[in-house]
């Protein structure tokens, strides 16, 4: 009889230390998931904060390369590591009077709470109405100016086959208001590929460097409009050698 007693005493405290068991798995399991998930948003801060981050396109300035609505990667570490090239589609801010301001949309509080999420960690940016998106074209101590006889816009004297443009190849000239500028130090000189309704630096001036934000070097969505985006090395060379004409002016 006491050795029968003992059986279920001894049973249940094996099911009772089962049960502790999982519940201590159950705890530490979850405290790995918190902590992956405190890592993962860590890592997306800091890699949207210094490395990269999403901008959509607002405006059809910049088609046929990008069209209202595509999403872009930006490279941050343009220009403070990395230079700024001729052919760059560069993000900058607002330098001033750019933009028109436009009223906030009231979002749900779902999206908007979806959407703070993704600019913390890079995935959205609801601040791209504040920015623009154009080609750079001249860079610090450049003579742009544009159009010669057969429509070109040339840097430091020389031509530009300009194929991003949109419409190239039409016979139609490369702006249709024309324009010479000696780049000031610290600027940019930035157009759109859509050059017949871009609103850039004919009508607003050159953009300050400090406010460039990055290069774009991918469209990432639609999945159909994915691509690697091009500066176009070739159309510009021969432009550094030409400085030297330029420097002598």
């Amino acid at each position: 009889m006491t050795e029968d007693a003992a059986l279920p005493a001894a049973g249940a405290s094996d099911t009772s230390t089962g049960a502790s068991s999982r519940r201590r798995s159950a705890l530490l399991f979850l405290r790995d998931v918190a902590l992956i998930i405190i890592a993962a948003l860590l890592i997306s801060f800091i890699i949207k904060t210094f490395l990269i981050r999403s901008f959509y396109i607002p405006s059809p300035s910049m088609s046929d390369t990008l069209v209202e609505n595509d999403r872009i990667i930006v490279n941050q570490l343009v220009p403070e590591l990395v230079p700024l090239e001729r052919g760059d589609v560069v993000v900058f801010t607002d330098p001033g009077s750019w933009l028109t301001p436009q009223p906030e949309a009231p979002q749900p509080p779902l999206v908007a709470a979806a959407e703070w999420l993704g600019s913390i960690v890079g995935l959205s940016a609801p601040d791209s109405d504040e920015h623009l998106v154009k080609r750079l074209i001249g860079l610090p101590g450049d003579r742009v100016v544009c159009c010669n006889d057969l429509g070109q816009m040339s840097v430091n004297g020389v031509p530009l086959e300009e194929p991003y443009i949109r419409g190239a190849g039409s016979g139609s000239p490369a702006s249709e208001r024309d324009f010479q500028i000696d780049v000031p130090e610290g600027t940019l000189w930035v157009m759109g590929d859509n050059r017949n309704n871009s609103s850039d630096s004919r009508f607003n001036g050159t953009v300050p460097i400090s406010d460039v934000v990055g290069r774009a070097f991918v469209i990432s969505w639609p999945l159909e409009r994915w691509t690697w985006l091009d500066n176009y090395p070739l159309v510009f060379d021969g432009v550094d050698e030409a400085r030297a004409s330029v420097d002598d002016r």
